[in-house]
């Protein structure tokens, strides 16, 4: 029985020092830079550039959008009276308009030969000048009024996610006050640091795969996605508290930015992932 116990504690002794052989000479793969960050996408906080009451929320929270898409309405009733009082106003400018314009052109050249008085004729040019002016202004304002009109209409400004609903129909606005918040489908990145011996090493374009914790049921691997670095900061951190790396915290690192794009609607705002960047690929992917 003794014999049997001093045999398993060797056993276990010699594979124990050949563990700690291969750890000790074991040689780090200098070809593969691993490092781990989060998902970072752009919001926009969306709102109308009039006040009103708001007639219509068409989308819902979690609701993907595409570019141009309306998304909400306000009670455009005072907006519309707006506009017809400023076309009405345009037009009557522009008929008087016209009228003193004919009027000092026909007047014209009794002015040139002195039949009528050098007065009258410095009246019809100031009224022509007048009704002119005034015609400009009203025009004018009718381009104001009908962009005022347009207004009341929110449109998507690109294509993206709605994450938050903050007002219901029937509220009242100020103009520029938030009604949703929109997520951005496009451009996704990868904040990360990689250490400063690694910078020398990597550069704008380069090819890394971004990998998610959360397993592809399909192939039971981990999600992949295909990146490229697109931003790598000139000056040298200290490595941050949420950044978790093999190395001390204490370490100098450079922050850059991995740039997903082709997404998918499982990639989140602060996700956390990994980042791989082969060292022995230099192709290049390059995005317009």
């Amino acid at each position: 029985m003794k014999k049997k116990i001093i045999i398993a504690l060797i056993v276990l002794l010699l594979v124990g020092l050949i563990f700690l052989f291969i750890k000790m000479f074991k040689k780090e793969d200098k070809t593969l830079i691993k490092t781990y960050g989060n998902i970072e996408i752009r919001t926009v906080d969306l709102s109308f550039q009039v006040s009103g009451i708001i007639e219509k929320v068409l989308v819902e929270e979690g609701d993907y959008v595409k570019k141009g898409q309306i998304l909400a309405k306000l009670i455009d009733k005072d907006y519309v009276a707006n506009y017809q009082k400023a076309l009405y106003q345009e037009a009557s400018s522009y008929a008087q308009a016209r009228e003193d314009e004919d009027k000092y052109k026909r007047n014209l050249p009794l002015c040139k030969d002195g039949t009528i008085s050098k007065q009258e004729c410095d009246t019809l040019l100031n009224k022509k000048d007048l009704s002119s002016a005034t015609y400009k202004q009203n025009s004018a304002n009718k381009d104001y009024q009908k962009n005022q009109l347009d207004y009341t209409i929110m449109y998507a400004p690109q294509d993206g996610i709605i994450t938050t609903r903050a007002q219901e129909m029937g509220a009242r606005v100020n103009a520029n006050q938030v009604v949703y918040v929109m997520s951005l489908t496009k451009p996704v990145w990868v904040r990360t640091y990689i250490k400063e011996t690694d910078l020398g090493n990597i550069k704008y374009g380069q090819k890394a795969i971004v990998l998610t914790d959360s397993i592809n049921p399909k192939t039971g691997k981990k999600k992949e996605y295909i990146g490229t670095i697109g931003y790598i900061s000139p000056i040298a951190e200290f490595t941050p508290k949420i950044v978790q790396t093999q190395d001390l915290r204490t370490d100098l690192v450079y922050r850059i930015r991995v740039y997903i794009y082709e997404v998918d609607e499982f990639l989140r705002q602060g996700m956390p992932v990994s980042v791989e960047i082969d060292l022995k690929d230099n192709n290049e992917l390059r995005r317009d």
